[in-house]
């Protein structure tokens, strides 16, 4: 019965991930009839000649790869913030736990300062992230002391060090061009998202997120405690290590081509849980696809409800915090 509810869960998503999809490409501030859309995609499909090239430049060249990586990002960061919760067995982690959110930022806020370009303020985001959680994992092993707990104070040690490099940053810049870039970069955005960007994380998103999902009973185990997945004889720290290093890179290369965006990795495995339970083999999946859908309906509001594109972390908030608010009744004492 259990497994029939999981897959109801799992094909009506998939059915929404899809309609909305096709939605979103035929929304913005050149709407268009999505029938039309649909024969545009259908054409360029099978080869066929294009009626109308000027739709075809706007879904092709503009719409699709942001639709493309909005889906991307919300699976990345909410599949990581269920692995993150449920390692270190806390629902209040967020996928930027490690640091890996204020190591980006500083990447990026580094590589604007610098006068470098999209591809530049990429790879040093990404290399920032990778950087910080490196260092994470590198305090515990300084004090010989390998708990969760330990891993997660380390996280807070770094993050709060990054965050006060990147205050220097911002204080440093000038205020009309390079403050006001890195402000817009921290508040996330998919605007300036190109094919290329898109192609350098699609390798990361399909290993890491196959990684994730072969290893979601191990994940189980470990969320049992330190003491229980030692007795099943679980190798904690190889498990955790490869778990934490596969979730560490899909949050770094979420961030590093949408900025920071809060709330996603928090809210959306919550709702997985409500959904299918706390079992990750089921949990991973749909959170991977409650995440894309979460992410896509977001980016799809932002550039369509106004004349000026609305910062995406805004409307994750506004809309983020109610829910988890609910959430948090919902669940009552169990969440805490």
């Amino acid at each position: 019965m259990k497994n029939n509810a999981y897959r109801q869960h799992f094909i009506l998503l998939s059915i929404l991930l899809i309609a909305f999809f096709f939605f979103s490409l035929s929304n913005g501030r050149y709407s268009n009839n999505p029938m039309d859309v649909v024969g545009v995609v259908w054409n360029k499909l099978i080869g066929k000649p294009q009626d109308n090239s000027v739709m075809e430049t706007i879904i092709f060249h503009i719409r699709l790869p942001r639709i493309t990586a909005s889906i991307l990002v919300g699976a990345m960061l909410s599949l990581s913030g269920a692995v993150y919760q449920g390692v270190f067995r806390n629902p209040l982690v967020s996928p930027d736990l490690l640091g890996v959110s204020a190591g980006a930022s500083v990447g990026a806020a580094a590589s604007i300062l610098l006068g470098y370009g999209m591809l530049e303020r990429q790879m040093l985001a990404f290399s920032g992230g990778l950087l910080a959680v490196w260092i994470t994992t590198r305090i515990p092993k300084a004090f010989k002391n390998n708990s969760n707990m330990m891993l997660v104070l380390s996280g807070i040690i770094v993050g709060g060090f990054l965050c006060s490099l990147l205050g220097i940053m911002k204080f440093i810049a000038e205020e009309q061009t390079e403050l006001s870039s890195i402000v817009f970069w921290q508040m996330g955005s998919m605007s300036n998202i190109s094919k290329n960007e898109l192609i350098s994380i699609s390798p990361v998103f399909i290993l890491c997120s196959i990684a994730l999902i072969l290893l979601s009973w191990r994940i189980n185990i470990l969320s049992f405690g330190e003491i229980e997945s030692k007795t099943l004889g679980i190798n904690i720290k190889r498990i955790r290590g490869i778990v934490i290093i596969c979730a560490s890179l899909l949050t770094a290369s979420a961030v590093s081509i949408s900025g920071t965006i809060g709330w996603i990795g928090l809210i959306i495995p919550h709702l997985g849980r409500l959904t299918v339970g706390t079992d990750h083999t089921k949990l991973l999946p749909i959170t991977l696809l409650m995440g894309s859908l979460f992410m896509l309906v977001i980016d799809t509001a932002a550039r369509a409800l106004t004349s000026v594109e609305i910062p995406l972390s805004i409307l994750t908030g506004l809309i983020g915090a109610p829910i988890y608010g609910y959430l948090l009744f919902k669940q009552k004492a169990n969440i805490l």
